[in-house]
């Protein structure tokens, strides 16, 4: 059972540190606005946190819900050390992984912040402004006021 947990949790770290680059790689996408390569790095990230799920999920099987922590301290020393080495690496794994996956939420929701802008912007610079059809005139006239005013007018 040893083995089974090392090995999971050698292969948890090193998919985190995967993980991590894949994000810098994200973000570094991002900043080039390289849309097209960002969709195809989704599908690798997507399926490394699968894969990492299912290893967290084996060695909760192998220990019977139990935690890592608790199992290295029924071990000896020279059987702990290096399981508690692991977990430590997975926790600054996980918590490097998460920093940089907010950092990339941040900056993917400031671009589109950003575009929505840019888009509202030009659609208000090419629609035309609404036309009354009838106005006090005579012919067409421009709104000047959207909202709701005084009615005038001839009957």
């Amino acid at each position: 059972m040893y083995r089974i947990i090392y090995e999971s949790l050698f292969r948890q770290a090193k998919a985190l540190a995967l993980l991590h680059d894949l994000l810098e790689e994200e973000y570094r996408l991002l900043l080039a606005r390289r849309t097209d390569d960002i969709a195809a790095l989704e599908f690798s990230v997507h399926e490394i946190i699968r894969q990492t799920a299912a290893e967290k999920s084996l060695v909760g099987r192998s220990l019977s819900g139990g935690r890592v922590m608790d199992y290295a301290a029924m071990l000896p020393e020279e059987q702990a050390r290096p399981l508690r080495e692991m977990f430590q690496n997975i926790d600054d794994g996980e918590q490097a992984v998460s920093r940089q996956a907010a950092r990339n939420a941040q900056l993917s929701l400031a671009l589109l912040d950003q575009s929505t802008r840019t888009l509202n912007a030009l659609t208000g610079l090419a629609v035309p402004p609404r036309a009354e059809t009838y106005g006090r005139k005579g012919g067409m006239r421009f709104l000047p006021h959207p909202e709701a005013a005084i009615i005038s007018g001839r009957l």
